[in-house]
């Protein structure tokens, strides 16, 4: 029993029965660091996720509108224009930190405007160039140009003060900032072009159609650009 107990002590003194201690906590503080690890992980397929849901989300929407603004008749646009409307706030609602969102919703809402007219176009260009401030806020770049030439539209076809927000300085001044970010924008050049002729500069007017039908469509409204292409091509007739 002595013996047995000597044995004991020169274990512990020799540490051998220390070590499997030390190898426990070990693992003990080894474990945080994987918890840390795998937390980490899921945070980023989270992320992932919330990214491809709200973009697959914005596609649908924007196929959709793709479809009301260049297949239906003007008289059945404003109804669709409407439902896509709120479609669109909901789902920058639900992600208000992406600009992409906000951007369409203010396409949309320019969109919904223009197909109904009258006093209610006033309250949705108001609401259109808000979203659309919000969006260039997250993205100085505004979707490509696309917020930037929205917002050129809206100056330029609002009334002025005291009755809406219509400005022909700021529309030229939203149309240059587009051109700058996408200079083969066949949208671009396009309401740009039709802005110069409402000034009545022709010269300009001329340069910038010539560069509509000659621009580069956009893969995702490869549509709107085939019809605007086509427009292009027409006034510049008209123009001689």
């Amino acid at each position: 029993m002595l013996a047995r107990s000597s044995r004991f002590a020169a274990l512990l003194l020799c540490g051998c029965l220390v070590a499997p201690q030390l190898a426990q906590a070990d693992v003990v503080t080894q474990d945080p660091m994987a918890a840390s690890s795998t937390s980490t992980q899921a945070s980023q397929l989270d992320t992932q996720a919330t990214a491809d849901t709200w973009k697959a989300d914005l596609s649908a929407l924007v196929e959709r509108f793709e479809r009301v603004s260049t297949e239906l008749p003007e008289s059945e646009q404003a109804k669709a224009l409407e439902s896509l409307a709120a479609d669109a706030r909901a789902l920058s609602e639900r992600y208000p930190n992406q600009a992409e969102p906000l951007v369409w919703q203010g396409i949309i809402l320019a969109s919904q405007a223009r197909a109904e007219g009258g006093l209610s176009a006033l309250g949705l260009a108001k609401d259109a160039r808000a979203v659309l401030e919000r969006a260039v806020a997250l993205d100085p770049d505004g979707l490509q140009g696309s917020a930037y030439v929205t917002l050129g539209a809206l100056y330029d076809r609002a009334p002025g003060w005291p009755l809406a927000f219509g400005d022909d300085a700021t529309a030229e001044r939203m149309f240059k900032r587009a051109l700058t970010i996408r200079p083969q924008g066949i949208d671009v050049h396009f309401y740009f072009a039709t802005f110069l002729e409402d000034q009545g500069r022709m010269d300009a007017a001329r340069m910038h159609l010539e560069q509509a039908v000659n621009g580069q469509a956009r893969p995702a409204r490869a549509a709107t650009d085939a019809a605007l292409r086509e427009k292009a091509r027409r006034l510049l007739a008209d123009l001689g």
